[in-house]
Formats: structure tokens, sequence, C-alpha cells
């Protein structure tokens, strides 16, 4: 009987030492992310903040750093489609004020002739979406070969870079064809 006791026993010890440790843990956890919120950021003292309010306080903090990367990222966005040629003082990237409007002139593309090369830059909104192997499709019928395509996504906006080469140097490709082809299936 004596031995049952001791087992029925065993578990409780062994659940409570476990619950200490988890607390133990987590207010471990607390401490060190209370601590990497810097000071001007807290409304008053870490010490004199609930747990809650410090974890309130945290999430607080978060959002506006995701915020501020959220606005550096279509800053550099906007530098690169600077860098390779493309507008960006109208209201297609001008200000985060204005995006909403900008749902109604996407998608928007360039399409730029290299000589043996192609590079198009495609512009487009989640929600007015393009399938991109019909793009793909449109420069392989009309004599190019894809060698490289990406994307990046920002905001709402997902910009596609895609560079071809002419398959075959003595037909070439033309550019005014592909770009009113581009333009037909994009529009």
């Amino acid at each position: 009987m004596n031995k049952s006791t001791s087992n029925n026993q065993s578990p409780k010890v062994e659940r409570k030492t476990i619950e200490k440790n988890r607390r133990i843990h987590m207010n471990i956890l607390c401490s060190k992310l209370a601590s990497l919120i810097p000071q001007h950021h807290i409304t008053t003292s870490l010490d004199s903040l609930s747990r809650q309010d410090q974890l309130d306080q945290a999430t607080s903090y978060i959002k506006q750093l995701k915020e501020r990367i959220d606005g550096l990222k279509l800053r550099k966005d906007q530098a690169v489609l600077k860098s390779e040629g493309i507008d960006t003082s109208s209201s297609l990237t001008s200000s985060i004020d204005q995006e909403a409007n900008l749902g109604f002139m996407l998608p928007v593309f360039q399409l730029r002739d290299h000589g043996l090369g192609l590079e198009v830059i495609l512009i487009s909104g989640r929600r007015k979406n393009f399938m991109l192997y019909e793009v793909i499709s449109i420069l392989e019928e009309e004599g190019a070969e894809v060698v490289s395509a990406s994307f990046s996504v920002v905001g709402d906006k997902i910009f596609h870079t895609l560079h071809a080469q002419v398959r075959l140097c003595r037909i070439g490709v033309e550019t005014t064809r592909v770009y009113e082809r581009l333009k037909e299936l994009i529009h």
C-alpha cells in the first residue's frame, strides 16, 4: 500500500516541478523581451508595469518596427525601379497614402530591348494578377528564350523581372510585336 501512495505522489511532484520550471523559464523570457524594448518606447518604468503591460509594449514596438521595415522595403524597391529607368515620381510608387489609388493602374509593364536580349518588368497587384507562364509563352513564341525570372512582393504589389535572350541571332525578336501581345495579355 505504501508503494501505491508513493507512485501517486511521484507524478504530482513531477508535474509541480515541471510547472515551476516552466514559470521560471517564462519569467526569464519575459525579462529578456522587456530588456529589448528601447527606453524611449516605454511609457513608464518597466518595473512598475505588469507582465501583460510589458507584453503589450513589446507588441506595439514590434508592430512599429514592422511598419518601418515595410516603408524601407518600399523605398528600396523605388530606388531599384529608378535605377532601372522606371519612373517613380508618378503616383505609382510615390507614397504609401497613394497606394490605395494604384489598384486601378495595375498591372504595369515595361519592355526593354538590349540587342540580343530582352528585359520585361511587370508590376501587378495581388488582386489583379496574371499568369506568368502566359508571359513566358509569348516571349518563347516570338523567338526569345527566358534565361531568368524573379519576383518580389512589396505590400499589395508584385514586381516581376524576366530576362530573355534571342534564340536565333539571324531572325531576332520583333519587340513591337512582343510589346503589343504583352499589352493585350496584361490589360
